[in-house]
């Protein structure tokens, strides 16, 4: 799958809705039950939920590692390719995930990207070849107590333009 088709599932489309419909679908998200609640039309706000299920669930009845670790997986990239535009490449490049309680019922992750982020990334790559943010995003569950803390580091840099 190229860029441009997960981003138009992310972005593409005026009706929430649809798209929350769209890529709750993809098989990824679909098999572990994460789903996206909330897409906001700029794209700087997602948030993505997971119920507790038999086949998410782990030998001793609490989320499953894995799944919580996954359902932050692309969001901070996919949002920052979407406001940097075609110039810039963006990747995962790692992630860290610290477990601080069991995870029981429906837990959260809300992601937030704002135009001081944004605009850092812009300005650290007019002087830098690559520049490397974190983003933090807590787990939450439906007390707003945190059950994991993720932190995500994203490699962005310029593309190289053609020499004419």
């Amino acid at each position: 799958m190229n860029r441009s088709v997960l981003l138009q599932l992310l972005g593409g489309s005026k009706e929430s809705r649809a798209l929350s419909r769209r890529i709750n679908l993809y098989p990824p998200f679909l098999g572990a039950g994460i789903r996206i609640v909330h897409v906001a039309p700029d794209m700087k706000a997602i948030d993505v939920e997971m119920k507790l299920r038999w086949w998410n669930a782990n030998y001793v009845g609490t989320h499953f590692g894995g799944s919580l670790f996954a359902m932050t997986d692309p969001f901070y990239m996919l949002m920052l390719m979407h406001h940097l535009g075609r110039d810039y490449i963006v990747w995962d490049k790692s992630a860290t995930i610290r477990y601080r309680k069991p995870g029981r019922g429906t837990v959260r992750a809300e992601f937030r990207l704002n135009d001081s982020q944004i605009d850092d990334v812009r300005e650290r790559l007019k002087t830098l070849p690559k520049y490397e943010p974190v983003f933090t995003v807590e787990v939450i569950d439906e007390q707003r107590v945190v059950i994991a803390e993720v932190e995500r580091l994203v490699h962005v840099r310029k593309k190289e333009r053609p020499v004419q």
